[in-house]
């Protein structure tokens, strides 16, 4: 069976991207943060671990890119989920009655309507999203309700007064499987997942970058992270997605001209939730 690692409790959108990758069955081994999430991949606690990348609205999950890169593991597939967040609180209560709702800070801000339109609401911060919605269901919790997912309401035995109540109902979260070993992607249309470093010079990073155009590779994603103890110096991580050929042969001719190449992963296109 999977064993599959996520940052947080059963019920956070984590484990949504498991059961998309692993189906309804997958084990899920909950951490307490992104460190504990790699670490129990590494020594063998989960088999895989699911981690957020990357946010349509907030943009990058800082430092997972890092942390994939630093801990040796490998990115083996993806996975989209589609981030609705329900207000939640036990039963038989009704939304008039509710004064705080406490989640994630990155999910209160994403409902801030909800909020404005209910000033006698007061947001409260908390680590965890499912977390949350345990906490309030075992008594004790410092709030009236939490906003989190469906799933944390089925699992924990609560109530979803409303749905959608986040400002944007485009907001997606895009997911990482890591695994000790590499996949195996299909021969054709694959995405791969790569960190690299330029010199410091000019035109460094356009020529690193035409390799792929060359290939007729579609670069998809870039973004630039600061290298820890080189200060103004950083590395260029890069989502590149085509045949499979063409990639390998643009990895090559990349590895020629930029330092510290590292293929982060190589993976087939991803699922995503409605």
């Amino acid at each position: 069976m999977t064993r599959a690692s996520i940052q947080g409790e059963a019920g956070a959108f984590s484990h949504t991207a498991a059961r998309q990758l692993f189906g309804d069955d997958v084990e899920i081994v909950p951490c307490t943060s992104f460190d504990d999430l790699f670490e129990s991949v590494v020594r063998g606690r989960a088999t895989h671990g699911v981690v957020p990348v990357e946010n349509t609205l907030a943009g990058s999950v800082p430092g997972n890119l890092d942390r994939l890169m630093d801990s040796g593991l490998h990115a083996v597939s993806e996975t989209n989920v589609r981030v609705e967040l329900c207000l939640i609180a036990p039963p038989n209560r009704q939304v008039s009655d509710l004064r705080s709702a406490a989640s994630h800070p990155v999910a209160l801000e994403q409902c801030r309507r909800f909020f404005r339109e209910r000033p006698q609401v007061t947001p409260v911060t908390i680590y965890d999203t499912a977390g949350g919605v345990r906490d309030l269901m075992r008594g004790g919790a410092n709030f009236d309700a939490a906003i989190a997912s469906r799933l944390a309401a089925g699992l924990y035995g609560a109530d979803v007064l409303l749905e959608g109540i986040e400002d944007n109902h485009k907001n997606f979260t895009r997911f990482f499987a890591v695994a000790t070993e590499p996949g195996e992607p299909p021969a054709e249309s694959v995405t791969a997942s790569l960190g690299f470093v330029v010199p410091h010079e000019p035109g460094s990073l356009h020529r690193a970058l035409g390799h792929f155009a060359r290939a007729g590779v579609n670069l998809t994603r870039l973004e630039s992270r600061p290298i820890p103890g080189r200060p103004w110096e950083y590395r260029f991580y890069a989502d590149v997605h085509g045949d499979r050929d063409p990639i390998e042969e643009a990895l090559e001719a990349l590895g020629r001209g930029a330092a510290d190449v590292h293929v982060l992963g190589i993976y087939g296109r991803p699922s995503t939730s409605n």
